[in-house]
């Protein structure tokens, strides 16, 4: 009874979790229009650092001070917030907005396919590859396949895309060497440090202090650091060691229609035709790969 207890609590923080990055894509989409890329992303990490560390203080924590923990902190800064953010935030200032959630919701496959061929730190089974693809074909479904129709005329930019989806499946699987942290502490480590990597880069490429950006670009940056960073991360860094780095990764499909719910809700935007079959089948895959795995014979 505990068990379902906990895995309906896990699942739920999963939704939250898809909910909250399925919307930063408005946000990233509403700051780019009048905030520079590094820029946009260097102060969407400083200020959801900032805001887990006075949260940390206030709950009398302190970060670790070794060398070993502070160097996982940069590598995951790195997988999960500098590289992946900044690809995407640059990626949408040309994608079109459904191309880039159907390239980006493929993480729970490179996850899959590094945990097969490379970590093999979680049990494969049949039941997890069959979520995988369902997710995908589900994925496909809600976007509708008129969205793939744009494939390749932004290669560059589709292809960054690709190379984020790549660091969240790895930063998946490297968040697990947080175990017996509290989660808050390494979404707030990785954060500062993804903070302190960028700051620097955007004070020379963007000169900040010459930009006029529109007050929607704003709110749309404080929404994306309090709520898809800050908030997001430390459900993030618990469901990583909750669900492990395969089932976390499947919000990646439940963004998708969460992401669509937003668009019809506020920007006017239509679904597919085949959308409410695609919702089935990301529920589906999202399911075999969360369950865990069935005890004894």
């Amino acid at each position: 009874m505990t068990g379902k207890t906990n895995m309906a609590a896990e699942l739920t923080l999963l939704f939250a979790l898809s909910t909250l990055w399925g919307a930063s894509y408005s946000f990233i989409k509403i700051g780019v229009e009048t905030i520079p890329p590094v820029t946009l992303i260097a102060a969407r990490t400083l200020i959801a650092g900032t805001i887990l560390m006075a949260i940390l203080r206030w709950r009398g924590l302190r970060l670790p001070r070794d060398r070993q923990t502070w160097g996982r902190f940069v590598f995951q800064a790195c997988l999960n917030s500098v590289v992946p953010f900044t690809l995407i935030a640059w990626a949408e200032q040309t994608t079109d907005a459904g191309l880039a959630t159907i390239l980006n919701s493929t993480s729970p496959i490179f996850a899959f396919l590094l945990t097969v061929f490379i970590t093999r730190d979680e049990a494969v089974t049949g039941r997890k590859l069959f979520g995988v693809l369902a997710g995908l074909m589900g994925v496909c479904l809600i976007v509708g396949v008129e969205a793939l129709g744009g494939f390749g005329r932004e290669l560059w930019a589709q292809l960054a895309i690709i190379a984020a989806t790549i660091c969240y499946a790895g930063a998946a699987i490297f968040g697990k060497n947080f175990k017996g942290l509290d989660p808050m502490m390494p979404a707030a480590g990785s954060l500062i440090c993804g903070a302190s990597i960028l700051l620097p880069v955007s004070l020379v490429v963007d000169q900040p202090w010459a930009l006029t950006p529109a007050p929607a670009s704003v709110m749309a940056l404080l929404a994306l650091s309090v709520f898809s960073t800050a908030l997001a991360f430390v459900f993030y860094f618990r469901l990583v060691q909750t669900l492990g780095s395969v089932g976390t990764t499947a919000q990646a499909y439940l963004r998708v229609p969460v992401g669509a719910a937003i668009g019809v809700l506020f920007l006017g935007e239509t679904l597919s035709s085949t959308a409410s079959t695609g919702l089935g089948c990301v529920v589906a895959g999202v399911i075999a790969m969360t369950l865990p795995p069935r005890k004894g014979g």
